[in-house]
């Protein structure tokens, strides 16, 4: 997985690579919680991303968990394809998606 991690003092963006599996969720988890601390807006760039599992999803939902204690999340740049794995478990109505 190639995640890009751009962070400023309050704000983490985090763009995510192509795909987000049972593999490399973990990796994707480390990333963005190595680099939440103090952070009041997280940002997930999905531009790149071409599949996702439940295990990537646990991710999204956890750091939504987190920043719902500390601040704001936003996801963007989301195609059709994850769009409809988002409104099909309910993502849509749960995130800020833009």
């Amino acid at each position: 997985m190639n995640t890009v991690v751009e962070k400023t003092d309050t704000k983490l963006v985090v763009t995510v690579g192509s795909r987000v599996d049972t593999n490399n969720a973990p990796e994707l988890e480390k990333v963005v919680f190595d680099n939440i601390e103090g952070v009041e807006h997280l940002i997930l760039d999905l531009k790149n991303l071409e599949y996702i599992s439940s295990s990537g999803l646990r991710v999204i939902l956890k750091a939504q968990k987190k920043m719902n204690t500390q601040g704001s999340m936003v996801i963007k740049n989301v195609c059709q394809d994850i769009m409809e794995i988002f409104d099909m478990t309910g993502f849509s109505e749960i995130m800020s998606i833009e």
